[in-house]
């Protein structure tokens, strides 16, 4: 992680869950890390959270990964302020719990869905890429996918409806951007995580009772991967926790 101290990470997501797990770790790693959220108490609660020490190198930022234009802003800002980004990392996602089958009414959930956990992963993943070659630098990408990017889990009286076709598609975006990176002649890293069930807002009490991961298990995945030498490219990560039966 040396090589990265002092650079910019950009996390999506960052308010709350894997997203505030990742940012803070990052932080405590060296990097001043720009966090991505709707709600700007959520990182300010993050920001608070670090060492008084470390506070001024985490940048809350109020920014709507499913706006274009916002985003295209944020990196713009990055660019001429700080030179550019250093690290991506994609964690803003969401999950409503509907039928795909549910008669009406569902559509503008379903629409999130796909704008958050794809549309999302686009806007930055293009932003940063481009930021990242134009300087020519060693950046790292990190998408952070799920077990259903992989397999669709049937639970009985759950659905996970649209979740795992945006999942199945990162997973995919992620072999794309490992190939377009390679061909746009760029030492530009790209890294898929996938966890199995984590503490976070979007799981219920339920589901807190089975095997669990913490969402900063899933950022020590992260800190692995990007800490890997440059000739090192870790695609895919799968953590899972123990004795999880499914």
């Amino acid at each position: 992680m040396n090589r990265f101290c002092n650079k910019i990470a950009v996390v999506t997501g960052a308010g709350s869950g894997i997203g505030a797990a990742c940012a803070v770790a990052l932080v405590k790693c060296g990097m001043i890390v720009k966090g991505l959220g709707r709600r700007e108490h959520k990182l300010k609660s993050v920001k608070e959270s670090l060492p008084s020490d470390l506070r001024s190198n985490f940048h809350p930022v109020s920014c709507d990964v499913t706006k274009e234009e916002q985003v295209i802003e944020l990196f713009d800002n990055i660019n001429k302020d700080h030179g550019g980004v250093h690290v991506l990392v994609n964690s803003a996602g969401t999950y409503k719990p509907e039928h795909l089958l549910t008669s009406k009414g569902n559509t503008a959930d379903i629409l999130k869905t796909l704008e958050t956990n794809v549309m999302g992963v686009v806007y930055c993943t293009r932003e940063a890429f481009h930021s990242m070659k134009d300087r020519k630098i060693e950046g790292h990408v990190v998408n952070i996918n799920s077990i259903s990017g992989h397999h669709v889990y049937y639970l009985q009286g759950f659905t996970m409806n649209i979740y795992p076709p945006t999942k199945f598609a990162l997973t995919a975006m992620t072999e794309t951007y490992r190939q377009e990176f390679s061909n746009a002649d760029t030492n530009i890293k790209v890294t898929s995580i996938s966890p199995g069930l984590t503490d976070t807002e979007i799981v219920t009490e339920d589901f807190k009772l089975l095997p669990i991961l913490k969402a900063e298990d899933v950022a020590d995945a992260a800190l692995y991967c990007l800490s890997t030498p440059p000739h090192v490219q870790i695609h895919e990560l799968v953590i899972q926790p123990l004795r999880q039966t499914y």
